[in-house]
């Protein structure tokens, strides 16, 4: 197998897999840039939301869809600026995140947004997590994973997230969240969420973050 000139590792799966956290680890690892696709949507949900507009709506969809492809979204370590203004905790929220779920549904939004991931490809290589990182984002990727946990699993591990930044958690509407937003990102039109025929599906309902990162670079070192 031929490795791109700024290789890409694609990490893919459904929410509160855990995909970011890893990604971002395996990145540190190799000294790589990371890329939190689902920020790029999750920003865009709130531009929309501070705008008022309504993805439902044909007339407001006229203006998204411009908003989407010229995002003023910037990484700045941990920081995620909008406009320059600091967005990092407001896009963590579950009303972002089912916005942004919303809007990811769009197949203009989607279009929109494509060469705004792509931009993050720089040297000397980029790991990506996201729902169609390997199929749709970067197809060139030399390891696609695909990372993926129980429903059960992965709303546990969200209740925990959200009590670790002091607020309350609901379990049972946040498992129901959970189910909703797989329904909907494997049954979208555009990139449904589901493997790629060329990746690596890990189920990581029972290993430790540790473990899973260890396991994603053998693989990558496998590949080189």
């Amino acid at each position: 197998m031929t490795i791109p000139n700024c290789p890409v590792i694609a990490i893919d799966g459904p929410t509160a897999s855990g995909k970011g956290t890893v990604a971002a680890l395996v990145a540190a690892r190799l000294g790589y840039h990371y890329l939190d696709s689902g920020a790029i949507y999750r920003v865009l949900a709130v531009a929309v939301e501070q705008s008022g507009l309504n993805p439902d709506s044909q007339v407001d969809l006229q203006q998204i869809i411009p908003m989407a492809a010229n995002l003023p979204v910037h990484f700045h370590g941990e920081r995620v600026l909008l406009n320059g203004a600091d967005v990092s905790e407001v896009i963590r929220t579950e009303e972002a995140g089912v916005m942004a779920s919303r809007l990811a549904v769009l197949p203009e939004v989607r279009a929109g947004l494509l060469q705004r991931q792509r931009d993050f490809r720089q040297s000397p290589g980029l790991v990506a997590d996201g729902r169609d990182m390997g199929s749709v984002v970067f197809p060139d990727s030399f390891l696609k994973v695909f990372l993926t946990a129980s429903a059960q699993v992965r709303a546990e591990r969200r209740v925990k997230q959200i009590e670790g930044r002091g607020q309350q958690a609901d379990f049972q509407a946040i498992y129901s969240d959970l189910m909703a937003r797989d329904k909907r990102d494997s049954e979208r039109a555009v990139a449904p969420l589901k493997p790629c025929e060329d990746a690596l599906v890990l189920d990581c309902s029972n290993m430790t973050i540790d473990q899973v990162v260890v396991t994603i670079l053998k693989w990558a070192q496998e590949r080189i």
